[in-house]
């Protein structure tokens, strides 16, 4: 996510602090917020489908492959 949208992020919740929200500000921020969490969500589903999980009989299996058998 680029910086400015970050920054934009915390403006907003330092603003809701000192007083409130525009309706276009408040739709804003869920916005934002929203488009953030996917990221991370995305970014944090890439990093453990990559991880390897070696089984008690050193058989070693991608947790993206583990997942479909279950």
């Amino acid at each position: 996510m680029e910086q400015s949208k970050l920054d934009r992020i915390n403006e907003l919740a330092r603003l809701s602090k000192t007083r409130e929200l525009t309706a276009d500000e408040k739709e804003e921020q869920q916005r934002l917020r929203k488009e953030y969490v996917m990221l991370v969500h995305n970014n944090l589903r890439g990093q453990l489908e990559s991880l390897k999980i070696q089984n008690p009989d050193g058989s070693v299996v991608r947790v993206k492959d583990r997942r479909k058998k279950h």
